[in-house]
């Protein structure tokens, strides 16, 4: 089975938490904080792998979580920091948050990297505390949580060449018979369920990959029929052989199917419009052929004058090598890469940076008496504290002190007793004189 999308939650490991120790050594009396710090949380990062093919392994493990860093030691000695956690994609993985829509990666090259969710900090060690004024503290930081999301892996096949047109018009037979690859063919719809591909041999020491794409109708833009999941591939392709039925087999008027195939193509992505396109008149061994090719070619004179026709019949290999020779020709003047939006960071691993914030990034509510400090940084500075010293709890007064949280409860009339909340820690106001 073909699976061509997916669904995963990624984690960064979390940051080991960093110590309180002092050092007990004999003949050295009072000898100071030696706590070390956390190590820090590993990263998970998609790399490219171009031997696979498919999404089929995230169909079992949808769960990806990196190791946490270790712990602080005694000594001084920080933990060791995680391994990060490889996980391979195929090439031409596209990589989405789940929440925001927002394209992450767009992965094409073989060992190409990723990190889609940063492992974090390790906490510090008591050792990171000492201070003139305070030279044996009891203070020591929590590790910091990884990131966390949910992420959609969506794979467009990388192909040179896609063959496209309404079910049943020979496509799988064409690719069956200018390459070695075997797609499953037969007389009705949707043969084709998942993409083939396969390697062309040109016969004048070029070569190309061809992808035999599944059956496009009429609402696909819209996820009629197989809808996305062929649209989505079609994308990757430089270019387009648009294969028409021309012995109208089932009754379809052949004009009528390049229309609604290549207005299909527009709604779904309008630069699919532009991709250089070859027309292929197929089944021209059956009787009908001539009288509606014929017809065929004086209405497609009328929309595109310029437009090529190159006549071929699967079944007898008739025009075969002369199509071959043309989309050589043509994918030669053509960039190798395909005609997608490329991200400016894609070179090498995404690059999350630390943008600096402002100190009085908080507000103030009521919540009927109690009163909620929204801060997304006051909430990462509680989760970094170890609230089980005494230290650690002054320390954190002393940071709502200097970041006037103090002073701005006072002034929207926090008295005595009342309960402030910040994130999911609570704690009583308190006035001192």
């Amino acid at each position: 089975m073909f699976v061509d999308k997916a669904k995963i939650y990624v984690k960064g490991g979390d940051g080991g938490d960093g110590l309180v120790a002092f050092r007990r050594e004999k003949y050295v009396p009072e000898g100071g904080p030696a706590g070390g710090d956390g190590g820090d949380g590993g990263d998970v990062i998609f790399r490219v792998d171009e031997g696979l093919r498919t999404l089929m392994d995230f169909r079992y493990q949808k769960h990806f979580k990196a190791q946490r860093g270790e712990k602080g030691r005694n000594k001084s000695q920080h933990g060791a920091n995680a391994d990060d956690m490889i996980v391979r994609v195929p090439p031409g993985t596209v990589v989405i948050d789940d929440d925001t829509q927002e394209i992450l990666a767009d992965l094409t090259r073989h060992e190409q990297e990723v990190v889609v969710a940063k492992g974090g900090r390790g906490g510090r060690g008591n050792i990171r505390f000492a201070t003139p004024n305070n030279p044996a503290p009891e203070i020591a930081e929590n590790g910091e949580e990884g990131k966390e999301r949910w992420v959609i892996l969506e794979l467009k096949v990388m192909a040179d060449v896609g063959l496209v047109g309404f079910p049943s018009v020979g496509k799988s037979t064409l690719l069956s018979v200018v390459s070695a690859a075997q797609p499953k063919i037969g007389a009705y719809h949707f043969t084709t369920l998942t993409p083939n591909l396969g390697v062309v041999d040109v016969g004048d020491g070029r070569s190309f990959v061809m992808a035999d794409l599944p059956g496009l109708i009429e609402g696909a833009h819209e996820g009629v029929g197989l809808g996305h999941e062929f649209l989505r591939h079609v994308e990757r392709t430089r270019v387009i052989v648009h294969i028409v039925d021309m012995a109208a087999t089932d009754g379809r008027d052949p004009f009528e199917d390049w229309q609604k195939i290549n207005e299909e193509l527009k709604l779904y992505n309008s630069k699919l419009e532009e991709r250089p396109q070859i027309v292929v008149a197929n089944k021209m061994d059956m009787p009908e052929a001539e009288e509606y090719l014929a017809v065929f070619k004086e209405q497609l004179a009328e929309v595109n004058p310029a437009a090529e026709i190159i006549q071929i019949s699967a079944v007898t290999k008739r025009g075969i090598q002369e199509l071959l020779y043309k989309i050589a020709d043509l994918l030669e003047t053509i960039p190798e890469m395909p005609h997608v939006e490329e991200l400016a960071s894609l070179s090498e691993r995404k690059v999350y940076r630390l943008e600096a914030k402002d100190d009085e990034d908080y507000t103030i509510r009521r919540d009927n008496d109690d009163f909620v400090v929204e801060s997304p940084s006051l909430e990462k500075l509680i989760k970094r504290t170890n609230f089980s010293t005494e230290e650690a709890v002054m320390r954190f007064a002393r940071i709502l002190r200097k970041k006037g949280i103090d002073q701005a409860l006072r002034e929207r009339g926090a008295k005595d007793g009342q309960t402030v909340r910040i994130g999911d820690f609570e704690f009583e106001f308190v006035e001192r004189e």
